[in-house]
């Protein structure tokens, strides 16, 4: 979703890929029951305090800035979401993982437990509404779940499955559970696949996304 013209109101919403792909299955799995707000184009540092005319224009650069439209690919839109935080928290939360980076040779499996950082007055905490985890190519992973929520929208999740198609896929869990593929083809000539899992806090709104990196042995 985009504004066309940051003058008026207009808003362009079309589906995404993933959308698309759950569109297209007719079987009602494609069902909108939340959104969520970014400002992925907006550049906070053009914010100028020291303006010579004065606090109404101090973030006239920032109104004048072009706005993104609408495009389909989920991976590259929504990076930078908006989100609530308690009155008083004077530190972005912030994600921990315990990797920089995944590495697994084919068929290898690892379990990934997030923690958030300066979140509710604690200096770590595992978030009690869980995660959401989304892998940009569902294709390199034989599975790819959410463990520890129970709730209607995770099994969901969990269960959705693809034609193998380059599509991402999202889960929702307190731990997620990766096992690499184990199908040749997919490499073609190459000897290693490459793609990135972004993980966000349901509670806080924390991001990080890191590279995945699946390596041939068979």
């Amino acid at each position: 979703m985009g504004y066309l013209d940051n003058s008026i109101v207009t808003v362009d919403a079309i589906l995404t890929k993933k959308g698309r792909e759950l569109l297209a299955r007719g079987d009602g799995s494609f069902k909108i029951t939340q959104f969520a707000l970014a400002d992925d184009e907006i550049d906070y540092t053009l914010y100028n305090p020291l303006h010579p005319s004065g606090s109404a224009l101090y973030g006239e650069a920032i109104e004048n800035m072009p706005l993104l439209e609408a495009f389909p690919d989920e991976t590259q839109i929504m990076k930078y979401k908006l989100t609530t935080l308690p009155r008083g928290t004077s530190k972005l939360p912030v994600l921990d993982l315990g990797y920089s980076s995944i590495s697994l040779k084919q068929g290898a499996s690892v379990a990934i437990t997030p923690q958030t950082l300066n979140y509710l007055g604690a200096t770590t905490i595992f978030e009690t509404d869980g995660y959401t985890a989304t892998i940009a190519d569902v294709r390199v992973f034989n599975s790819f779940t959410g463990v520890g929520i129970n709730t209607d929208e995770a099994t969901r999740l969990n269960t959705v499955t693809t034609v193998g198609t380059n599509v991402s896929k999202t889960v929702i869990g307190t731990s997620i559970n990766l096992t690499a593929t184990s199908v040749n083809t997919l490499f073609g000539s190459r000897t290693q696949l490459q793609t990135t899992v972004t993980i966000i806090g349901r509670g806080s709104g924390a991001r990080l996304t890191i590279p995945v990196t699946i390596t041939k042995t068979n």
